[in-house]
């Protein structure tokens, strides 16, 4: 008889990890920015810039980009894609926005190149964009008539009372925005917690008296309203799938994924690209990650398979988009991203023969 004890306090242990270092500096910016976004964020200039109308040049240029500066992983870009969409963004440029903003963020691409290869670097970050675009037209071509029409039927954006007396300058709104960035992006950063600090503590309080100043007591209710409403969505979602991916991980044996990733035939890229659909990589982690199994045999072409498939999936993340957009749409979507991540890394090691 199988004793269960160990392998839940795998699943526990996981847990314990992922809320030390994610809850504060990665989740919490992250939801009080998408909370932002759903209430304070103009649905028509969403819709001018990410809308299903917007021209694709336009639109897939924003979305795949726009995450170059977030160091979000998998599971902290949830609430900023679940803010966007239910804002009324096109399905695909949201889509794209999800696969490309964990997977091009600077440091990742940066901290990718200095570690393990400049080749693996710039091919990640360019293979991440051209990926994130080939998702979001794909995902547009199935689903954007269904997505339109849940835009017009069922989606209700709140009406907030606006300033009246001319009080907010015309940067005000941009101005909170662009100081949550900064919250998010300075929060998972490496800076030493000495210096880090007081950065944080300046930029929240400034933040916190802008908006006071700013936003009328409708519009501050508004948002937290969708902040609350986000973070009953997915956390508890977001903490079952972490646990249940701990265990996966513990009960796979390290020897077998060594063993069948060396060279870059399609099984190994195949392998390489499912295991890091399933598994959880936190913010970076992925970089030392693909170290150790290229250390230990793993080709180049799987491993920037594993780097294309992992940053942008995991069980957490799949079981939160299927409650954001529905089983047939976070299907495809997850289709597409292994499948693609298989064909890029294939590619790549062809190009420099490995």
């Amino acid at each position: 008889m199988i004793n269960i004890i160990p392998i839940l306090l795998v699943g526990i242990d996981s847990l314990k990890e992922y809320l030390a270092l994610h809850v504060l500096t990665c989740l919490v910016p992250a939801f009080f920015l998408a909370g932002a976004i759903a209430s304070l964020m103009s649905k028509e200039s969403l819709l001018k810039y990410l809308g299903g109308g917007t021209k694709r040049y336009v639109s897939y240029t924003i979305a795949a980009t726009s995450g170059c500066l977030l160091a979000v992983c998998s599971c902290t870009v949830l609430p900023l894609f679940a803010g966007i969409y239910r804002r009324g963004a096109g399905i695909g440029p949201a889509t794209a926005f999800l696969y490309s903003a964990p997977a091009i963020n600077i440091l990742a691409v940066v901290y990718t190149a200095q570690a393990i290869g400049y080749d693996l670097g710039v091919a990640r970050a360019i293979a991440a964009i051209l990926l994130s675009v080939f998702i979001g037209l794909a995902m547009a071509f199935a689903f954007e008539m269904r997505t339109k029409e849940k835009i017009l039927e069922n989606v209700q954006i709140p009406i907030v009372s606006q300033p009246t007396d001319n009080q907010r300058p015309n940067y005000g709104i941009p101005s909170i925005f662009i100081l949550l960035i900064v919250i998010l992006v300075i929060g998972p950063s490496k800076i030493s917690w000495g210096v880090k600090l007081p950065i944080l503590t300046s930029v929240i309080t400034i933040a916190v008296v802008l908006s006071s100043k700013w936003l009328t007591k409708d519009e501050q209710e508004e948002w937290m309203r969708e902040t609350r409403t986000l973070i009953k969505m997915i956390v508890p979602l977001l903490l079952a799938g972490v646990f249940l991916a701990g265990i996966i991980i513990d009960m796979i044996p390290i020897w077998v994924i060594q063993t069948y990733l060396g060279g870059n035939s399609i099984t190994s890229n195949a392998i390489a690209s499912v295991s890091g659909a399933l598994m959880y990589f936190a913010t970076l982690t992925e970089v030392p990650i693909v170290g150790m199994l290229l250390s230990s045999g793993m080709g180049r072409g799987p491993a920037l398979t594993l780097l294309l498939a992992g940053p942008a999936l995991s069980l957490p993340n799949m079981i939160v988009i299927g409650r954001i957009m529905g089983a047939k749409r976070t299907f495809l979507y997850m289709l597409l991203v292994v499948t693609m991540a298989i064909i890029s890394g294939i590619t790549f090691g062809y190009m420099i023969g490995i």
